[in-house]
């Protein structure tokens, strides 16, 4: 590689990766708040939950599952509507913000029912004896004691919104994926496409550390 294309990659590379950041920093989070919510609700109104709702719990169940079994490229071309909406644009680093925190909100939400339902039912059954409200059994004694597992779902989710940025450069959404693409596998730039596969792959390795880290220190045993 030539001092030239060094020089051009790398500004491409940091503005990718700051693009990717930028997604990610905002969807993540968005799917976290949203998916927790609705976690909790499925959590609260199962059959054996605190507050249960059989007609609630599978109705949500039901939109749960479905929003998840669309594929992500469809669904971005789904929203284009919704996305334009809210932006004014289809295409863009702010435009694939729609789409991501709306097809990871489902997924979010399977995976904190599942590190909520991981906390010890006679901790709950004690605590319902004891004649707390279902509210405050959701907010604390769930939340605390599922704390390190909901971290351990964060990580995951980040991660997969990583993957979900990478596809959403298939459609212009910017970011690393839309560098690899564009500039690396239409361009036939080797160089591009070992770069972004890099970048990726360690800020998969910084999150799954994070996450880590963050999950065995908040464990309760």
């Amino acid at each position: 590689m030539d001092y030239q294309a060094t020089s051009n990659l790398l500004p491409l590379l940091q503005k990718g990766t700051l693009e990717t950041l930028l997604m990610v920093g905002i969807a993540a989070p968005g799917c976290a708040i949203s998916g927790l919510f609705l976690g909790l609700l499925l959590t609260a109104t199962q059959p054996q939950g605190v507050a249960p709702s059989r007609v609630f719990y599978q109705a949500l169940s039901a939109f749960t599952n479905i929003s998840r079994s669309v594929p992500f490229l469809i669904l971005i071309v789904l929203l284009l509507p919704v996305t334009r909406l809210l932006v004014g644009t289809s295409i863009g680093t702010w435009a694939a913000i729609v789409p991501l925190v709306l097809g990871g909100m489902p997924y979010a939400a399977r995976l904190a029912e599942a590190a909520l339902l991981e906390v010890e039912p006679g901790l709950i059954q004690a605590v319902v004896v004891m004649g707390a409200s279902a509210p405050e059994i959701l907010l604390k004694v769930y939340l605390p004691e599922a704390l390190s597992g909901l971290l351990r779902a964060f990580t995951v989710l980040s991660i997969t919104m990583i993957n979900f940025s990478a596809m959403a450069g298939a459609v212009g959404g910017g970011g690393l994926g839309d560098l690899a693409i564009r500039y690396g596998y239409q361009r036939f730039r080797i160089d591009v496409l070992a770069g972004t596969v890099l970048i990726l792959i360690v800020l998969v390795q910084v999150i799954q550390f994070g996450g880590n880290y963050f999950a065995k220190r908040f464990y309760r045993r």
